[in-house]
């Protein structure tokens, strides 16, 4: 279940054919959905993206903490998601993306939101990359 700032985002996302406001105001969004690594249950995160060619690419960040988030190891557990983008949902596989690309990636996102570089200084742990890929339908 996700915790009350992060289900009124992904109530509002859902409402607003995945627009949202406030300190996410035009940010690039999408509903996460994996498996709980502990739980087995299905966990919906929302997740700041970019698009790179047919991937979704999404930050383990955690806000910088020490820490990677729960997303990240669920699907490291299971690598299998679903992702909502708009008002589209599919879904993906999880690719974890290192060395050049994966420090390319995040240059990018940097690029998009500067509060990521702000999170790369607040910790020792080198962040993940996570790179989602539509599953054949």
């Amino acid at each position: 279940m996700p915790n009350e700032f992060n289900q009124q985002i992904i109530d509002e996302f859902r409402a607003n054919e995945g627009r949202v406001g406030g300190m996410f105001d035009g940010a690039p969004l999408v509903l996460l959905t994996t498996t709980g690594a502990k739980s087995g249950r299905s966990v919906t995160t929302p997740v700041m993206y970019l698009e790179d060619g047919e991937r979704y690419v999404v930050i383990a960040s955690n806000a910088g903490a020490d820490n990677h988030p729960a997303w990240y190891h669920n699907l490291r557990g299971t690598p299998e998601a679903t992702v909502e983008v708009g008002t589209d949902k599919f879904g993906a596989t999880a690719e974890f993306v290192e060395g050049a690309e994966r420090d390319r990636l995040y240059a990018r996102m940097v690029a998009i939101a500067p509060g990521f570089a702000d999170y790369e200084a607040k910790t020792t742990r080198r962040i993940p990359v996570v790179a989602l890929l539509k599953n054949a339908s």
